[in-house]
């Protein structure tokens, strides 16, 4: 316990109570998978702006 109190900064209730929540809960934790269709959603969305920034990024380098 000490040595996460130094490691982390933090009073020892503080660890003890984290570690009673995770406890208690750690079944619901890991018993859901995240949606895969959100995780796809947010990728095709980044790679739709990594694609803009790049034609902006080309436009800018013939401008200049």
């Amino acid at each position: 316990m000490a040595e996460l109190v130094a490691k982390f900064g933090v009073h020892s209730n503080i660890i003890n109570r984290w570690k009673h929540e995770f406890i208690s809960r750690s079944a619901e934790m890991f018993k859901t998978k995240p949606p895969e269709e959100d995780f796809e959603r947010e990728r095709e969305k980044l790679y739709a702006k990594i694609g803009q920034l790049e034609m902006e990024n080309d436009w800018l380098k013939k401008k200049s």
